[in-house]
């Protein structure tokens, strides 16, 4: 197994650099620097202690939100806070940046450094080792969600207890738009949530689902107008606060075990990931996007569809 899994980080390394390659040189044509990360930034997740029991994590990684190594670093210490405190009961995650909950992986990253990260405490490499943890920490976890969730921002809605939206949400796997497989658990999540047809729906189309929509499929528990959002999450994480810990735990449990996919599952989809990054259909959308402006243009950002589909058909 061990002799498995360096073999597998040593072919991912070498493909996962081609895709890196790829993007530098569609940058490289208007630029002599290479594209600069986008996640490098301290104090990404904020947590603010309404009280012992409640908690508020709020992602901040202005301008958009973008995810990358070092978000997985400051992810995991909150992620451990919430296991390993014994009063806390319920966690909020929010944004404070206007527009974006969480969005997709850093591309300009070198990927080798996401690659080099141990297995967490499941096996699984970090990023869905974590959502897992989420989902079965006996702490309520809610995903309020007032902008773009993509990529990872979905992922993460996902791995959540409760998702709530704002009529401006917006929450997409867009990864097939740029010709790869999701590694966060969309596919094992989603289809428990809102059946195989609209799974399949959002995955297979890379398109934008809004709020109002978004609560018709159940990928969230309900949708508001902008100015009610926060009002309702907060009255319902302070309900919960006053219940008993133990019984909240437990039940939450019991709802796991008829409701969450397999360990296994999600690892499947992270090895996906690995494997279709590597093909040219990837590179060549990766480094079309970044040449066109992902992680520095609002415009390519907020209209990530039409972007994806635009290198899509260039590469027909």
């Amino acid at each position: 197994m061990k002799l498995r899994r360096i073999v597998s980080a040593t072919l991912a390394v070498s493909m996962l650099l081609g895709g890196a390659a790829m993007a530098g040189q569609a940058l490289g044509a208007d630029s002599a620097s290479p594209p600069k990360s986008a996640s490098s930034s301290p104090n990404q997740f904020l947590i603010e202690k309404i009280s012992p029991e409640y908690w508020r994590v709020q992602i901040n990684n202005p301008p958009f939100n973008i995810y990358g190594p070092d978000s997985t670093f400051q992810l995991e210490k909150v992620i451990s806070a919430i296991e390993s405190d014994s009063k806390l009961k319920v966690v909020v995650f929010e944004s404070k940046v206007p527009g974006f909950f969480l969005t997709h992986y850093d591309f300009a990253e070198p990927l080798e450094r996401t690659l080099e990260m141990p297995n967490g405490k499941t096996g699984l490499p970090p990023l869905p080792d974590m959502l897992v943890r989420l989902s079965k920490s006996p702490v309520v976890s809610i995903s309020m969600i007032n902008g773009r969730a993509s990529g990872v921002g979905s992922e993460l809605a996902l791995a959540s207890d409760m998702r709530f939206a704002s009529d401006k949400a917006v929450l997409s796997q867009f990864e097939i738009g740029a010709g790869f497989v999701p590694g966060g658990g969309p596919m094992a999540r989603l289809p428990r949530l809102i059946g195989r047809g609209r799974a399949l729906e959002v995955l297979l189309s890379g398109s934008d689902i809004d709020g109002k929509l978004a609560e018709r499929y159940g990928y969230v528990n309900r949708s508001f107008p902008e100015g009610e959002l926060n009002g309702f999450v907060d009255t319902l994480a302070r309900r919960i606060a006053t219940f008993d810990k133990q019984s909240l735990g437990e039940i939450k449990d019991l709802v796991n075990i008829a409701s969450l996919p397999p360990n296994e599952d999600i690892g499947k989809e992270w090895t996906g990931f690995l494997n279709s990054v590597r093909r040219p259909a990837a590179q060549h959308h990766i480094g079309r996007l970044m040449e066109l402006g992902l992680q520095q243009k609002a415009d390519v950002e907020i209209n990530l569809p039409k972007y994806t589909g635009q290198v899509s058909a260039e590469k027909k």
